[in-house]
């Protein structure tokens, strides 16, 4: 939505960088839900849309493997809970993937309703209905369908209390590992809690699901360690039976250009953590005029938040053109609904000012072939805030092997180093996505089970709903292992 349609006419449009943009009564509205959700008639009106696949096109595009046609049919029989533990069995973060996933690129887009008319079934939207329920149901009277197995006596640290390690973490208390995780930062949740634009996950959502996920038993959390610092593989290797590495991608990419040290001028994802962390959005320090260099997700994000809180233009630039972008089609058109402009085919070249940010010089860029080159036009547009967005990267633990510049893992998300395994935006395997990290930290749980007690069957086992399945996922326990 607009400025306009949501209300929030900035009430400060100075130039500089000052928080109280805004009326003191918008704050409320800046961050509300980006989807309303589904009531119980919208749910199953939508839930009778899907034609139910064999083989279906959404399992098979869908990283956590979640039986989709199986929960949509629930919803519309009136089995919400039984939806909800499909979803649950396969992806314990389902609640935050509902709302955070790029399922126009996953799922829906391979939804068969959207090649016969047009307009996929809504599936993200069914889900966060089911698991919306689900949650709700055990705030109110902590009952849930995951039990926790008897201890097994043996112990594992996960590092990173992200969606990969809070996966493998549930799933190996529900085998009977006892599970320590040590998390650097205060809170538990990982880009849920610190990374994603906050009206994607109202409601303290984040921290509502990690107090479920940990509900199971069995998984403590240690605050403030952070692995090379705090603790080290050689120490956690001789005090747990296995570790797995859910560190994510921790330093952000620099831009490489003069003036890139000038006041105003900070990490996206930093800036998202301190929007997502304070009590008081007035205090926030808005500039009247901001850039955003990048063109993912994280871009889009930081770009709509400044917006959002008052900022009177918020532009984004990007080097290559809008259908490179890695932010998809759904998250640009969130950014143009927002009054975000869009500036294609421009690389940052210099960032000038005295202390602070003034403007910013672009060059016009071109392919020749298939080099991005620049074509030595320039461009500039004025700015007291600037925000960096081309991306992060991995800032390796010390005697593991790399795979280019992520950890090196197996096909069980092994590492190099004998009972250390390693999941999410951490490893190269799939993207950088919340239900992919999910989907990593549950099939390395499986992996250290199998490992520790080979040839003993798992304590529970969800097989995949795709009857195209790899076999994979199926390829952790011993012969005659339950399934």
């Amino acid at each position: 939505m607009s400025h306009a349609n949501l209300g929030l006419t900035p009430r400060d449009a100075s130039p500089g960088v000052k928080g109280g943009r805004l009326g003191p009564t918008l704050y409320g509205k800046v961050f509300c839900d980006l989807t309303a959700p589904l009531d119980q008639k919208e749910a199953e009106v939508e839930a009778s849309r899907c034609y139910y696949c064999y083989d279906a096109p959404c399992i098979r595009s869908c990283p956590s493997e979640i039986d989709i046609p199986s929960f949509i049919r629930k919803i519309g029989s009136g089995n919400v809970k039984g939806a909800a533990v499909d979803i649950l069995d396969a992806n314990i973060l389902g609640g935050s993937c509902a709302r955070v996933c790029p399922v126009e690129t996953l799922c829906q887009e391979a939804c068969v309703r959207d090649k016969a008319d047009g307009k996929p079934v809504e599936i993200a939207k069914l889900q966060r209905y089911a698991t919306d329920a689900y949650l709700e149901t055990f705030e109110k009277t902590k009952e849930q369908h995951f039990t926790r197995e008897k201890s097994n006596g043996k112990k594992v640290a996960v590092i990173g209390a992200g969606p990969a390690g809070l996966s493998a973490a549930h799933n190996l208390a529900r085998m009977g590992f006892d599970v320590t995780i040590f998390e650097a930062k205060a809170k538990a949740g990982g880009l849920n809690e610190y990374g994603i634009a906050p009206y994607k996950v109202a409601d303290n959502f984040a921290a509502r699901e990690v107090a479920f996920i940990l509900s199971i038993g069995g998984i403590k959390i240690e605050y403030g360690k952070a692995l090379g610092k705090d603790l080290s593989l050689d120490g956690l290797r001789k005090d747990f039976d296995a570790v797995f590495l859910g560190v994510g991608l921790g330093a952000n990419n620099a831009l490489g250009v003069p003036g890139e040290t000038l006041d105003g001028v900070q990490d996206a994802t930093k800036k998202i953590e301190e929007i997502r962390q304070t009590k008081d959005l007035s205090k926030v320090a808005v500039g009247r005029d901001v850039l955003v260099v990048g063109g993912g997700n994280t871009a889009v994000d930081i770009a709509v938040q400044m917006k959002r809180l008052g900022a009177e233009f918020v532009t984004l630039v990007y080097r290559r053109g809008e259908e490179q972008m890695g932010a998809t089609w759904h998250e640009r058109e969130i950014a143009a609904n927002n009054g975000v402009l869009l500036k294609t085919w421009a690389m940052p070249k210099e960032i000038r000012g005295e202390k602070a940010v003034r403007e910013m010089e672009f060059e016009y860029t071109e392919l020749s072939g298939s080099k991005l080159v620049g074509t030595g036009k320039t461009f500039t547009l004025k700015a007291d805030q600037v925000f960096k967005a081309i991306g992060q990267k991995l800032v390796a633990p010390t005697g593991l092997e790399l795979d280019g510049s992520k950890i090196k893992v197996d096909a069980n998300f092994a590492t190099s180093l004998p009972g250390v395994y390693a999941g999410g935006d951490c490893v190269k395997e799939g993207e950088d996505l919340t239900v992919t990290s999910a989907q990593h930290g549950k099939l390395a749980a499986r992996a250290i089970f199998a490992k520790l007690f080979p040839g003993k069957a798992l304590p529970y086992f969800v097989p995949s709903p795709n009857p195209q399945d790899d076999g994979r996922s199926l390829a952790v326990p011993a012969p005659g292992g339950k399934i």
